[in-house]
């Protein structure tokens, strides 16, 4: 969502042209990657208020701060925005949160390596500063009102427009953090078998890093907060996406459901233009109101594919987007599960196993009420903890048999233990907060920024 604009010259000539891109993405198994990205909170020490983007303690100071180890600026209308390094980007979403969308690596063991590396640098800045980063799904402090918008030309357009599409999109701009993985497909079938199973498991993911169960200082009766912002942010470019459980799910019919969900710019001479509302076929058709008679650009179709927002999203590669942010350990356990299920031929297969009679009405029925009872969400005669059990053994698996190993000679399975935790326990994160809550924090979360900050 947050990465700088695409910029490309070559026109798009038809349909067949947008989905021989998506296919593009298709590798050898040899050349699969890893590609991990987080989002995490600014706050003032002092007071805990989020980063306004000027002054000597602001979000510009943090990205001229991350200069000094190497990275790259980007700039925006004279606005520092992004920094990029070695195949990786510091990039900022609409209320100040930070994020590193990494490199393609090959193992977790170098993707965690990465996360440490950035966390550290991001500490340095902060201790310079006299300001700290917080990893949760959910802001659990402040009002929307109370957080300063960044100066970026795509985000002022979708301010304007959020509102005419749901109640909470603007809090999902402003006040929420994720983490996921970006991962690759050998072939068409490999992703559809891929993006089935990870778009019925994203309930799971999302129940086991559940922590965002506050809202403005209070609790909010939700184990995953951030989630649930999802379910009224933007029907047409959110949710489970039925069609992609449906017989011929294939990369043309994404392009069919990409090429109807509605525009929020397009970037011509270094601004953003604001087509809101408007399809992408009628761009192809020169139709587009605000830019009548021009055609779009292949750059302009991969910006367009950053702007919709399922639980799991089809670029050149599978995005899993069902997880709040959280603390170091889970940001390296995420493309360990996922990488666990994905990325091995007979965990894949035992994943599919599990999830392939699912109807419809059962993962819309996960999908709706896992934000609120997390774990503890039945379904089938059993509950998603059991779900979850269920497949972190599978991710364990699939993990052993990678045999990716550190200089301890350890598979990348370690990653998971945290999770096993949880999912042994039945407690996920938002459970202990909640607890700590109404006991030794005094019914205030302002400990929740002192306990979970990085």
């Amino acid at each position: 969502m947050s990465a700088p604009a695409q910029s490309s010259h070559e026109f798009v000539t038809g349909r067949a042209q947008l989905v021989e891109y998506l296919a593009g993405g298709c590798k050898p198994i040899e050349q699969w990657r890893i590609g991990t990205e987080h989002e995490k909170f600014a706050f003032q020490c002092e007071d805990l208020r989020p980063l306004p983007y000027e002054g000597e303690r602001g979000i510009k100071a943090v990205l001229e701060g991350l200069l000094q180890f190497g990275w790259q600026p980007i700039a925006e209308a004279g606005n520092v925005i992004a920094l990029s390094k070695d195949g990786a980007n510091v990039t900022l979403e609409p209320g100040g949160q930070l994020e590193l969308s990494g490199a393609p690596l090959e193992t977790v063991h170098q993707t965690c390596r990465e996360v440490g590396e950035h966390l550290n640098q991001v500490k340095h800045i902060g201790s310079q500063l006299d300001i700290a980063f917080l990893g949760l799904g959910f802001n659990p402090k402040w009002r929307r009102d109370d957080i300063p918008w960044m100066p970026k030309g795509r985000y002022a357009i979708m301010r304007r427009y959020m509102p005419t599409r749901g109640q909470l999109g603007l809090d999902m701009m402003l006040r929420t953090c994720t983490v996921q993985v970006n991962l690759d497909f050998a072939s068409e079938a490999d992703m559809v078998r891929k993006f089935r199973v990870s778009l019925a498991l994203q309930p799971i993911a999302t129940a086991l890093w559940a922590n965002s169960p506050f809202v403005e200082g209070k609790p909010s009766g939700f184990q995953s907060y951030r989630s649930h912002i999802w379910t009224d942010t933007d029907p047409d470019r959110t949710g489970i996406l039925p069609f992609v459980f449906e017989p011929g799910m294939s990369f043309e019919r994404y392009v069919d459901y990409v090429l109807d969900v509605p525009m929020y710019f397009v970037y011509r001479d270094d601004r953003y233009v604001d087509v809101a509302g408007s399809s992408f076929r009628q761009f192809m058709a020169g139709k587009l109101p605000a830019l009548p008679g021009e055609l779009p650009t292949m750059g302009d179709w991969a910006d367009h594919l950053t702007t919709v927002f399922p639980e799991v999203r089809l670029k050149r590669y599978l995005e899993m987007r069902g997880a709040d942010g959280g603390p170091w350990r889970r940001l390296c356990a995420l493309p360990a599960y996922w990488v666990g299920l994905l990325y091995d031929t007979a965990a894949l297969d035992a994943a599919w196993d599990l999830v392939k009679d699912w109807t419809v009405e059962e993962h819309r029925a996960l999908r709706e009420a896992v934000p609120k009872q997390g774990l503890k969400t039945p379904f089938r005669g059993g509950t998603v903890r059991d779900l979850a059990l269920e497949t972190l053994a599978m991710a364990r698996g699939g993990l052993n048999r990678r045999r990716c190993l550190d200089a301890h000679g350890r598979d990348e399975s370690i990653f998971l233990e945290t999770l096993d935790g949880i999912a042994r326990s039945g407690r996920a994160m938002a459970d202990d907060m909640l607890t700590d809550y109404y006991g030794r924090w005094g019914a205030s979360v302002d400990e929740v920024f002192r306990e979970y900050s990085y």
